[in-house]
């Protein structure tokens, strides 16, 4: 365990051992990613057949997140929603309660960022450091470790751990204090919601236009309309693969996080609160724990129209006529 003196301290293979609290959609990936860089893993998860394929692979399995700070110099969580991040992390028998000092936790929940500051400052009167770190880039970029990573916190400690982020991401950005990174990845949610809208209604429009959707995508997707959500999230809506890179509730949740902020400061952003309403249309009919992707489904219904009919379907907005 580390103990004195946690700014100059560096989280290292082989030296560090690390604690890991979630094991979803993405968490497990995450995990993966920082065993293969070469370090020692404890996990504990609410479920513990998600955490099954981790511990078969060398991680330690222990019984609560108290017990998994207390074998560990630096904590990682990435549960559902802030009242998780909270019990994790404060509750009686979270991280907190189980370190003695010198410890670093990294929540990478896209949570609320008053809720990151206080977390910062309980930690801080226990001699620990915390950091927020949600990430952007799905399933695909926590498995292959090309995530995004928006920090807030101490930029010492936040250095120290130059190793782990390496592991999991691609890119990753000091953006501030406490909260920091939160409230950049509610920019991140913000330009995700609004540009998911127009990837639904391009692609619904392309397939009533009579146009091979592979195609149009052909053309679309290298020029200036060209976004990761087109290419990735557009792709699968084409496949009708709607399985959960990113859950719609949970998307709902960031959207609503967002939209608390806004107000706070003033903001109005109708574009957010579109989308916002369009999701909730889609979770009100059981569809929550989709990808966000199947929002083509909500903007197909508004037009009378079923997605999942468009394969041999003919277009209505093409002429055709035969040359002299």
């Amino acid at each position: 365990m580390l103990g004195g003196g946690l700014s100059a301290a560096t989280i290292t293979p082989g030296d560090s051992a690390l604690g890991w609290i979630g094991a979803g959609v993405m968490g497990a990936s995450m995990c993966s990613r920082l065993m293969e860089a070469g370090f020692a893993l404890t996990v504990y998860t609410r479920t513990p057949s998600k955490a099954s394929p981790l511990i078969e692979r060398g991680a330690a399995w222990a019984d609560s997140p108290r017990a998994v700070a207390e074998s560990s110099d630096a904590i990682f969580t990435i549960v559902g929603y802030p009242r998780d991040v909270r019990e994790v992390i404060l509750g009686s028998d979270g991280v907190l309660a189980g370190c003695s000092g010198g410890e670093l936790i990294v929540d990478m929940t896209t949570s609320e960022p008053s809720l990151a500051a206080e977390i910062a400052y309980a930690a801080a009167e226990q001699g620990v450091v915390a950091v927020d770190a949600p990430v952007s880039g799905g399933d695909v970029g926590a498995r292959s470790g090309t995530l995004s990573i928006m920090i807030g916190g101490d930029a010492k400690a936040v250095q120290s751990l130059e190793a782990c982020w390496a592991a999991m991401g691609r890119t990753w950005v000091r953006q501030g204090g406490p909260g920091a990174g939160q409230h950049t990845k509610m920019v991140n949610q913000t330009l995700i919601a609004s540009g998911m809208i127009g990837v639904c209604e391009a692609l619904l429009y392309a397939w009533r236009a009579g146009l091979d959707l592979e195609r149009v995508m052909e053309s679309v997707a290298s020029g200036a309309a060209g976004s990761w959500s087109l290419s990735n999230l557009g792709a699968r809506m084409m496949a009708d693969n709607f399985d959960p890179g990113f859950f719609v509730e949970h998307f709902i949740k960031d959207m609503g996080i967002a939209l608390s902020e806004a107000e706070r400061m003033g903001l109005q952003m109708p574009g957010l609160r579109l989308a916002n309403d369009l999701y909730a249309r889609l979770a009100s009919d059981g569809r929550e724990r989709l990808g966000t992707q199947a929002l083509v489904l909500a903007l197909a219904e508004l037009s009378g129209l079923d997605w999942g009919s468009r394969q041999g379907a003919a277009g209505i907005g093409l002429e055709r006529s035969e040359p002299n």
